[in-house]
């Protein structure tokens, strides 16, 4: 049996991908090095930041072509994070909004990651 548990990122710079992390988490990797760092999420999910240049094989594509999802509680906190992770430095793609889904928010890393904080809308 597979268990997924982690999300891998291929990144610039990982020291400075794990410095912007570890703002915008508040937290500290659990395993840091010149070309990797790990940080696990509250929910368990180990998020890794790895140095595209010494991946094997070689990436084909970097940050943008997918979103990382982080689900909350509430509108609130959606928004309680929007104006926390602007001010720990995030690059905001799309400000607070009402989707069909519920409500959402699209930060960017260094390397143009896809950061999407939601909520899903009860009914």
């Amino acid at each position: 049996m597979i268990d997924g548990n982690s999300i891998l990122l291929f990144v610039t710079d990982a020291a400075e991908s794990a410095s912007f992390y570890q703002r915008l988490l508040g937290q500290n990797p659990v395993e840091a090095s010149p070309t990797f760092a790990m940080f696990i999420l509250p929910s368990g999910l180990a998020l890794g930041l790895w140095g595209k240049a010494g991946v094997e094989p070689a990436p084909a594509g970097m940050g943008g072509g997918c979103d990382v999802g982080f689900r909350v509680a509430t509108a609130d906190v959606v928004d309680a994070l929007h104006a926390e992770w602007l001010d720990r430095g995030a690059s905001i793609l799309l400000p607070p909004t009402d989707l069909d889904f519920g409500r959402s928010f699209v930060a960017a890393d260094p390397d143009g990651h896809r950061l999407r904080v939601y909520n899903v809308a009860e009914g």
